[in-house]
């Protein structure tokens, strides 16, 4: 019997007049409801006609999360007065609970794209309802781009819904044509904000890692919010690491603490789910609590600020989730499970100072995630660059190049970027593209179920209790009787039903089949040992292994997890196997390199026939003769990392550039650019055939830097035979004496004794500009610095020769210089002469 009393307590009843206009004028619709509200249990029941009103319609939800989905077709059931698999059922990655009568079917973002590759008219299917996309997973963005195809190519009459928990609603209407925004008002109660943050400092967090300090903390604040509060306690903490130790803190409240993430049993998210009559609880939850699920009961939210997010480092071929500070938008979600049912509070675990500095909003998955399983996606719907797809994001130019890699590596996708037969087949797995190349691969080396073990364990980590050796987590996992186990032996069925065909029953030891399989999907992490439990990864980057790990003795592994704490040189390894040199070779192929290489080492140009896969170096043995065009490639490389003073360079020689440098300033072409930069790229032009004939670093320092120099002035214009003419290298003087012209600084100097100069009323000119004459003493000192010689004689003179005159009474210092004979001699001398 429909349980009428519940449904109409939902407040998003009075936003469903609205939103049934919309589609029936549009099609489509934003529906904006905070949580709680019933946009995700009330709206798929009215739109498939099961409330007693409204045409009959089959209607798919899609929830970005396993437990949500789960969760919504229960209480779809439940409200409706059946069980799941009657009129609602549900469909998540290895189980499906639907029947002959079902007409609301709740899916993850992962299954529908799987059915909307298989059949893209979704035929049967009248409406599709896209919870929580204000979350902005890639899934979620990927599904709604195929559906707004599909309503544009073949199926204009399907109705598609954005549902979102937020107001931000605006970025979604315009993607969907300027769609009608619907916006429905829940029951909010007053949510008083308590700022609790730590009274010592706490080291911020990096990669995966939480200062205990802080959980520790949260901890405490629980217990104060049990003492202060009344009601149940929902506790926000970014994974399941944290919510163990924090669970593990609390024993002896009193209160039932309970943990709810994507891995829990079944029975613990029911028993969160379902409320509790006997007791106050302390629920301990990931994000999985701001929106997607409603924990009844709870008065208290404590928010440790922290989420998870993934990221993907391609320079080193590692991704990982990292925890971050939650967004404001986070925050506000959180809060408000405070006010659900009553008034009620937050403890905020940080400052409130801090509060303003935060993101405004989560990151969108597609701009910080690995794009590998998006690239795959987008080239079977066959637009492989993702360029027609309407996203609210576009996936970032280098993050597809390195997707499409990674595809055309595992032969996923052709040289074209068009989806291959086997990339269509592993699309279809339900796989990361790597994980799905272990599968096929592996399944016809080892066998199809050993192959879906390892892949099992490698798509959802192990617990850390597990430990880092992936051979002896997979004899744990065929004990193992915990949740975990239970989950992975569900996985494995799937894959090895999805794998049959690929292989036979394999033979061999466990460990050397766990080793070629995660090579297989992870093949850029094979590593070499380099000692004490230091290894080099074929992509180049160094990984550890923590002290007392038994895989420290191994020569080579296949790294399967691994992150790279913040300003840390190398990668920890959390998870890898043991694996020889033939299964590397094996499994990274596509990195094998082999021939000669020449190259510049930081000293000298080393000449070796190498073997190596990617930075692993396999072999390698001196070169006797290499080939010269490599080697001047290395010389280049040398004179690019060092300088060019490799070079030989004489003062002259250094004056020449310095002369050029100014004419190119001053004058620009023909005269040559002389920069290092410039230099560098046009080595064919000036230094050759000398750089052809070099062979190792102390040939260089035999090439006249000078000589070469002047094989770039303008000789063909004619205007190279003006160079002493436009820049001398010396000015004569009135005295006689010529003068070298330093052209180093922003202005030609000239630096000349004052007495040189009588009789000389005009500055000097190079090119047409003025020098900088610096006026010497006697003794060679500065007394003086003009570019206006004239000016100087009227009114700095005086002053110089009042100052000089004591100090060097030998010297002629008449009081008009304009007038008087330019000498370098003193007195005396001038009058023997």
């Amino acid at each position: 019997m429909i349980r009428t009393d519940a449904l109409d307590q939902l407040p998003v009843r009075t936003a469903v007049p609205a939103l049934r206009r919309a589609l029936d004028d549009r099609g489509v619709a934003v529906l904006c409801a905070p949580p709680g509200t019933g946009k995700t249990t009330l709206v798929p029941l009215v739109l498939a006609g099961l409330t007693g009103d409204g045409p009959p319609r089959r209607v798919v939800v899609a929830e970005p999360r396993r437990i949500a989905a789960r969760a919504a077709a229960r209480r779809m059931a439940w409200l409706l007065g059946e069980r799941t698999g009657e009129r609602v059922g549900f469909t998540v990655r290895g189980e499906r609970v639907m029947g002959p009568e079902t007409v609301v079917e709740v899916v993850t973002t992962g299954v529908l794209l799987q059915r909307l590759q298989r059949d893209q008219e979704l035929s049967g299917v009248d409406a599709v309802i896209i919870d929580e996309c204000h979350e902005r997973h890639l899934d979620a963005d990927t599904v709604a781009a195929f559906l707004l195809d599909v309503r544009a190519a073949i199926r204009p009459d399907l109705r598609l819904v954005a549902a979102s928990a937020t107001t931000d609603a605006q970025g979604w209407a315009r993607l969907l044509g300027d769609a009608p925004v619907v916006e429905a008002q829940g029951v909010s109660h007053p949510v008083e904000v308590v700022w609790a943050p730590p009274v010592r400092p706490v080291r911020p967090p990096h990669g995966m890692r939480v200062d205990p300090a802080l959980l520790t903390h949260v901890a405490a604040v629980v217990r104060r919010a049990l003492a202060e509060r009344d009601g149940d306690v929902l506790c926000f903490l970014p994974g399941v690491g944290e919510i163990g130790r924090v669970a593990g803190q609390l024993s002896g409240v009193a209160a039932q603490v309970l943990q709810v993430h994507g891995r829990a049993p079944a029975a613990v998210q029911d028993a969160v789910l379902a409320g509790s009559s006997e007791g106050r609880r302390v629920v301990l939850a990931t994000s999985v609590a701001e929106s997607s699920l409603t924990v009844p009961g709870v008065r208290t939210v404590v928010d440790s600020g922290l989420a998870r997010e993934p990221r993907t480092d391609h320079a080193r071929g590692l991704s990982a989730l990292t925890t971050v500070r939650a967004s404001q938008a986070a925050g506000r979600q959180r809060a408000g499970r405070a006010g659900r049912e009553a008034p009620g509070a937050v403890y905020r675990c940080w400052e409130q100072a801090e509060d303003g500095r935060l993101a405004r909003f989560p990151s969108p998955e597609i701009k910080v995630a690995d794009l590998a399983a998006f690239a795959l996606q987008a080239a079977c719907w066959g637009d492989p660059e993702a360029t027609g797809l309407a996203l609210l994001d576009p996936p970032p130019a280098g993050a597809m190049g390195a997707a499409h890699e990674v595809l055309t590596a595992v032969g996923a996708v052709g040289p074209d970027g068009r989806v291959t037969e086997r990339g269509v087949r592993m699309s279809r797995l339900g796989l990361h593209p790597r994980l799905a190349r272990a599968l096929l691969d592996g399944a016809a080396s080892v066998g199809g179920r050993r192959a879906a073990e390892v892949v099992a364990l490698l798509s959802e980590e192990p617990p850390r209790e597990y430990g880092d050796d992936l051979a002896a987590a997979l004899r744990t996992a065929r004990q193992g009787k915990d949740a975990y186990a239970a989950r992975w032996r569900q996985e494995v069925r799937r894959l090895s039903s999805s794998s049959k065909g690929s292989g036979g029953g394999g033979s061999g030891p466990d460990d050397a089949a766990v080793g070629l399989v995660a090579a297989l999907a992870f093949p850029e992490r094979v590593a070499r040992a380099r000692g004490e439990g230091t290894f080099l990864m074929a992509s180049g980057t160094g990984a550890e292994l923590r002290d007392g790990s038994r895989l420290r003795s191994a020569g080579w592994l296949a790294v399967a997890v691994a992150d790279r704490p913040a300003h840390a040189a190398s990668a920890r390894v959390r998870l890898a196997a043991v694996i020889d040199e033939d299964t590397a070779r094996l499994a990274a192929g596509h990195l094998r390199f082999a021939g000669e290489e020449v190259r510049w080492d930081g000293h000298d140009v080393v000449a070796r026939r190498v073997e190596r896969l990617g930075a692993v170096e396999l072999s390698a043995r001196p070169l006797k003769q290499p080939e010269p065009a490599l080697v001047r490639e290395a010389l280049v490389e040398g004179l690019r990392r060092e300088g060019l003073g490799l070079l030989r360079w004489t003062r002259d020689t250094g004056q020449l550039r310095e002369r050029l440098a100014f004419l190119h300033r001053e004058l620009g072409e023909p005269w040559p650019d002389v920069s290092d930069e410039a230099l560098l790229s046009r080595t064919e032009e000036w230094l050759e055939p000398e750089l052809s004939r070099a062979r190792r670093r102390s040939a260089l320092a035999g090439i006249d830097a000078g000589q070469a120099l002047r094989r770039l002035l303008p000789w063909a214009t004619g205007e190279g035979a003006r160079l002493d003419e436009l820049a001398p290298e010396r000015i004569e003087v009135p005295s006689g004496s010529r003068i070298r012209v330093e052209y180093g600084g922003p202005q030609p100097v000239l630096a000349v004794k004052l007495q040189e100069l009588f009789g000389l009323q005009e500055t000097p000119r190079v090119a047409g500009v003025p020098v900088l004459v610096h006026l010497l003493s006697p003794a060679g000192r500065p007394a003086a610095v003009t570019a206006d010689l004239a000016s100087f004689w009227r009114e700095g003179y005086r002053a110089v020769r009042a100052e000089l005159r004591g100090r060097y009474p030998k010297h002629p210092w008449p009081e008009d210089p304009t007038t008087v004979e330019a000498t370098r001699f003193t007195k005396a001398r001038l009058k023997r002469e």
